[in-house]
């Protein structure tokens, strides 16, 4: 059966969902799975009528036009109508719940619109226990085990970094720079953290600016870089040099950063909020979102070099945990039982 998987999130400016649908694709081929990307470069997949254009008319009929049999939305929205089975993968709901500042009709389309598609479903996948329990709260009537847990993986090439110990000053934050990412906690304790600076890179929102402008209250803003989006070699070699990876978010239903942090074998502080605390389990150091001087004692921790030695522990099992040939293996058994079961 062949395959066609939703890639219109890996054009561009790629963010987690990009990082996941890239990796998946890769393992796929390598389980042997008849597979065709379907993506168009022309459409901006981060603006929204892009995004609905390409969601519920040219992904459908592209899926139908490639003589697959099954497609796989990937990017947690799907079709109205897509004329095959769908096996969807929700990577979270925010939407639901932390999205306030989006327009009105964007909180709609990606959360009670997305969430009656979920209902047609042939597969549903979520990245972690935390977005499993989550969506089973807001859908109603899904029997749990409908629902399968398949962590993605994290790319080999930071399985393969070779760390240095860190340069006992940088602060790396990875991800878009949005409100729940909460980039402001990080910059609240940076006065108190001598020599330290902030490196953030990844797509930038409104709220961007309103982390510089708070650096710049507290007198620290030439120790604040936004990055932007940055290369891939850059981003290696961050997690390379980087003291510390931070992932102070409010709300992430995976937390790339902290897996790719653990497989890196870079030191790790997470909130411990939603999935974070299940991501790194004994692996990492979680701190309360309420408790700056929690973060202040850990992040110093980690920038005198005192995690190193954990975090080179942690990093085999890790580099196991989050393999793409078992999360693809486990999303090929799917692709397999909703084929046996439309061909039934």
């Amino acid at each position: 059966m062949k395959v066609a998987l939703d890639a219109q999130l890996s054009v561009g400016t790629a963010t987690g969902i990009g990082e996941y649908v890239t990796g998946l694709a890769s393992a796929l081929r390598r389980q042997h799975v008849d597979l065709v990307e379907l993506r168009e470069p022309r459409l901006n997949p981060w603006r929204f009528d892009r995004r609905v254009l390409w969601d519920q008319a040219i992904l459908p009929w592209r899926a139908r036009a490639s003589g697959a049999g099954l497609l796989h939305c990937a990017s947690g929205t799907m079709p109205l109508l897509a004329g095959m089975p769908i096996v969807v993968t929700v990577h979270d709901v925010a939407w639901l719940h932390v999205q306030a500042h989006a327009r009105s009709y964007a909180r709609y389309y990606f959360g009670r619109f997305a969430l009656e598609r979920y209902r047609r479903a042939n597969g549903i996948v979520v990245d972690s226990a935390f977005s499993r329990d989550a969506l089973l709260e807001v859908l109603a009537g899904v029997d749990c085990a409908a629902v399968r847990v398949v962590y993605p993986g994290v790319a080999p090439e930071f399985c393969d970094i070779a760390r240095n110990g860190g340069d006992g000053r940088t602060i790396l934050a990875v991800g878009t720079v949005e409100r729940r990412k909460n980039l402001e906690l990080l910059i609240a304790v940076l006065p108190k953290l001598n020599g330290a600076r902030i490196v953030c890179v990844g797509p930038q929102t409104p709220y961007a600016r309103e982390c510089v402008e708070l650096a710049a209250r507290l007198g620290v803003a030439e120790r604040l870089e936004l990055r932007g989006y940055v290369s891939r070699e850059e981003l290696l070699a961050l997690y390379t040099e980087a003291a510390v990876v931070a992932v102070p978010s409010r709300y992430e239903g995976f937390g790339y950063a902290a897996a790719q942090a653990l497989c890196a074998g870079v030191p790790c502080v997470v909130s411990d909020r939603t999935s974070l605390p299940e991501i790194v389990g004994n692996d990492a150091a979680i701190a309360s979102l309420d408790d700056a001087g929690a973060w202040t004692s850990m992040l110093e921790a980690a920038l005198r070099g005192e995690c190193e030695q954990r975090a080179s522990r942690a990093r085999a099992s890790a580099i196991a945990r989050f393999s793409w040939e078992a999360s693809a293996a486990e999303i090929k058994r799917l692709y397999e039982s909703v084929g046996a079961g439309s061909a039934a």
